[in-house]
């Protein structure tokens, strides 16, 4: 957590710390003066005959003594707030930077619910343990420290009665702290499943209600809200011994303090002697409150420290991660619109068996080339090697003659419009969804409106009151499954790419749909390079070539009639759907 906090921190910051720094020590200083004063005080009352002024003098000292240290500790309190907010910030943004470089694979090792969790509860427990932690560490060392000084030049008896008080207050601390520091493991775990299972509900709720789930939902929600605060319950349960047992201990040595001063009162004869016995008690026992505050104010961080080092450690491990797919060099390549796989072999990390086998294909500039198969044949796998969501096992994807693996990330997806399986779209107007991201070029009112038109989105989007400045819902919501789908292909169009990849994109349209978008791409974008995925044998027939994916093999390429004559897997994809009189 040290490195995480130090690497993480500004010069400012660290500025700000020193500065901070050397207020606590003066805010200590002054607070250390108060039992002195006290002494004179009780000195003046005891043996003395003091007059009104001499004791409104040492009153106004103590009183200028604990308004300098209240002041100091309210501007200590801004400063390590100040410092805790920006290490906040910092953790926030980095993280939320890497996951954005983060492939696929990286998505799959950690979950989307783990990861808003340690972007937002697990960066908090960090804050919350600097912009605490940060004063208390600084000033309960110093005036401990300091007042262990002051007090063994006094009495050792009372001296041995602090530390012994101080001796049970640590093991105490050590003895809960032991018990409670897997279960700050496990609490972070549960809010990942308890957001996880939030997240599954909310976004499945239609599918939940259409099956009568609810209750089913709401015993698996329990079950996990059930565990966490079972976790929070025995962490409390646990660390609430510590107040009555340091309320015991307190009280104990104060009795200790009085009792030992009896004794030594007893002992000796004469009123003065006995007043500077009762002065050095009063002095002692302040001295003695100030050392067990501040080990107290220590418990604090040690029972903070244990879910702050947890939560350090997961944001460690987000930030540490290294993306399986790297930025290349390369920038600036013609825009020949050719695409090559020559011998791609590809397995998910940690798997044995590899998804794609020894593919091997070319396709040429504005040529349509289609991919069926049956399900987990490796057609959404093989495509996606191309806009490097995944990086080839083994061999090359080559994009105008170029390794993938070699351009820049940013320079690839600027030739590439790529519309997923599933459809997603922004909690924007349609104009800015359609606009989304760095296209490498501006994206103009004609760019939309023909974008639509291809996408066959006009004839809806022109039924809106607010047309293009329609607000979409989180998720799309408030349009169809068609209408997202199209806005998503419209999306793609817009930027006018160089190569066009559909991963099953014309699943959810009808027939007719379909068949008018395909036909508006091959008048309107002609020039693109066109990648399709699709189970229809109708959305595919008519491309320039087929290729037949079975196993992770390609077991056919060719034509649509061709494939009828010599694929066997093809015949049978092509008849499940359509009659021989049909094909």
């Amino acid at each position: 957590m040290v490195k995480l906090i130090v690497k993480h921190l500004k010069r400012m910051d660290y500025i700000m710390m020193v500065f901070m720094i050397v207020l606590i020590a003066g805010s200590v200083y002054l607070e250390l003066m108060i039992p002195s004063f006290m002494q004179e005080i009780t000195l003046l009352l005891t043996v003395g005959a003091p007059t009104t002024s001499e004791v409104m003098i040492i009153g106004l000292k103590m009183l200028a003594c604990a308004l300098g240290a209240g002041i100091i500790s309210i501007i200590c309190g801004y400063i390590s707030a100040k410092i805790s907010a920006n290490l906040s910030y910092y953790l926030k943004d980095n993280i939320y930077t890497s996951v954005q470089k983060f492939s696929i694979a990286e998505m799959k090792k950690f979950s989307t619910a783990s990861l808003i969790t340690r972007t937002t509860n697990d960066v908090n427990q960090v804050q919350m343990f600097l912009s605490m932690g940060i004063v208390l560490l600084v000033r309960a060392p110093i005036m401990a420290i300091s007042a262990i000084c002051i007090i063994a030049t006094k009495n050792y008896k009372w001296t041995l009665a602090t530390f012994i008080a101080v001796a049970i207050i640590v093991s105490v601390i050590v003895i809960l702290i032991s018990l409670c520091i897997k279960k700050f493991k496990k609490i972070q775990q549960y809010n990942d499943d308890l957001n996880r299972v939030s997240e599954e509900n909310l976004t499945g709720l239609r599918v939940v209600r259409a099956f009568n789930a609810e209750k089913f939902e709401e015993e698996k929600f329990e079950k996990t809200n059930n565990e966490l605060t079972k976790t929070h319950l025995f962490i409390g349960r646990t660390l609430g011994f510590m107040g009555p047992i340091m309320n015991i201990i307190m009280n104990g040595l104060t009795l200790a303090i009085y009792a030992i001063a009896i004794g030594l009162m007893l002992k000796v004869e004469g009123s003065n002697a006995k007043a500077l016995i009762f002065a050095d008690m009063t002095v002692f026992s302040n001295y003695a409150m100030q050392i067990i505050i501040s080990f107290m104010l220590l418990i604090m961080i040690f029972i903070m420290m244990p879910r702050a080092l947890v939560s350090a450690k997961r944001i460690n491990e987000v930030l540490k991660e290294k993306p399986s797919v790297l930025d290349g060099t390369i920038n600036n390549v013609d825009n020949l619109g050719t695409i090559e796989f020559k011998n791609v072999s590809f397995k998910y990390p940690d798997a044995e068996e590899y998804v794609l086998k020894n593919i091997s294909f070319k396709v040429n500039k504005g040529e349509t080339v289609a991919f069926i198969g049956s399900t987990g044949s490796g057609k959404s796998t093989l495509i996606n090697l191309v806009p490097r969501l995944y990086d080839s096992t083994e061999g090359e994807v080559l994009v105008d003659g170029v390794n993938v693996k070699e351009y820049s990330i940013n320079s690839l997806n600027n030739k590439i419009g790529y519309i997923s399986q599933k459809a997603t779209l922004f909690n924007e107007s349609i104009k800015n969804n359609l606009t989304f991201g760095d296209a490498g070029k501006e994206i103009k009112k004609e760019d939309i409106e023909k974008a639509l038109l291809a996408s066959n989105a006009n004839e809806f989007v022109d039924k809106f009151d607010s047309k293009l400045d329609y607000v979409i819902s989180q998720g799309g919501n408030n349009v169809s499954g068609g209408q997202k789908q199209r806005l998503s292909i419209a999306r793609a169009l817009a930027k006018d790419p160089e190569i066009l990849i559909f991963d099953d994109s014309f699943s959810a349209l009808d027939m007719k749909t379909d068949r008018q978008v395909r036909q508006n791409l091959k008048k309107h974008y002609n020039k693109a390079t066109t990648l399709i995925v699709a189970q229809r044998i109708g959305t595919i027939k008519n491309a320039d070539k087929i290729v037949v994916l079975d196993n992770g093999n390609i077991v056919g390429i060719g034509s649509h009639e061709s494939l009828l004559k010599s694929c066997k897997t093809y015949r049978e994809i092509a008849l499940s759907q359509l009659s021989k009189e049909e094909l």
